[in-house]
């Protein structure tokens, strides 16, 4: 299995910094590449984070403010200067078509690419692969702005000590798998839950419905947390979070791993950020920088009559 990790290529808001590249986040999940929000100068930072084009099979936008999206035309042109082989998905606020229309062909290129539009209408499901559900949820933003939440489906864990004791082994173990019942053998008898894991991306907006039904049971929640608690009414004013806030939503929702980004250029100190964080949330807490990659949490694993990871 290939690794599951974000690899952060910026966490500005609006504007960068000396330190800080427009918004980008690429999920590697197996074989697929989920990419968020590519500000201006996503290109590049994929270059210095060594990511390939080859690695994008999607992209996903929140919304169209510049920061998530200007990195948009040179992504989609290096998609097709390498010729990469596989369709790209493009999944967007419905509102932003022409946005992205403009992004898609901002110069002239030859299109190699075969890229997929997906134009968001409302909540619920979104795409169905090897991945499981991606999903999305409406925010509270100036613009329409919608997060995204992946769900790998629940599965189970062989257990090698029960198979020997039932006596099976080889292709049975398939034919198992398959059917449920191999004679008086069911699949549950020789096996743990293994729940799937789930991911979730939430960046601009206030506090909403959305954002609690994103981040519900994750392992992992990307969420911007543009303001430090001393600035909650800007936060307001301007449709965006504050530190606390999403903090408060990851303990709520009980949440694995706190990933913290999208910060004012105001703030040049990031241990405020975990300060706070920490002061509300006692799960792990990862202030964003450049980047850096953050590992998805090894999947929570159910033993026979306890629980447990591994």
């Amino acid at each position: 299995m290939a690794a599951r990790e974000l690899v952060v290529l910026g966490t500005a808001s609006q504007a960068p910094t000396r330190h800080r590249n427009h918004n980008g986040y690429l999920l590697r999940w197996d074989d697929h590449g989920f990419l968020f929000d590519p500000g201006e100068g996503s290109q590049r930072q994929m270059l210095l984070a060594g990511v390939p084009a080859s690695a994008i099979t999607r992209i996903c936008l929140t919304h169209f403010h510049g920061d998530h999206c200007l990195g948009v035309p040179g992504v989609v042109q290096r998609l097709s200067l390498d010729q990469v082989p596989h369709p790209v998905h493009a999944h967007y606020p419905s509102s932003g078509a022409e946005y992205f229309a403009r992004l898609r062909y901002a110069s002239s290129y030859r299109e190699f690419a075969d890229l997929r539009e997906h134009p968001i209408d409302g909540d619920g499901p979104i795409a169905l692969d090897s991945f499981g559900t991606l999903e999305t949820r409406r925010l509270d933003h100036p613009v329409e702005a919608f997060g995204y939440r992946l769900v790998e489906p629940d599965g189970v864990r062989m257990l090698p000590e029960r198979l020997a004791a039932a006596g099976i082994a080889g292709p049975a173990i398939g034919e198992l798998q398959r059917t449920g019942r191999l004679g008086d053998v069911r699949l549950a008898d020789v096996s743990a839950p293994r729940p799937g894991q789930r991911f979730a991306f939430v960046m601009d907006t206030r506090l909403c419905d959305g954002v609690y039904a994103l981040a519900e049971g994750v392992d992992m929640l990307v969420i911007e947390s543009t303001f430090l608690d001393e600035d909650v009414a800007l936060a307001r004013d301007y449709g965006h979070l504050t530190v606390g806030q999403a903090a408060s939503v990851a303990a709520e929702c009980g949440v694995r791993t706190l990933v913290l980004t999208h910060f004012s250029q105001r703030y040049t100190e990031p241990e405020r950020f975990t300060d706070q964080a920490r002061a509300v949330f006692g799960g792990e807490v990862v202030v964003a920088a450049d980047l850096m990659r953050v590992p998805v949490p090894k999947r929570r694993v159910s033993e026979p009559g306890r629980d447990g990871e591994r």
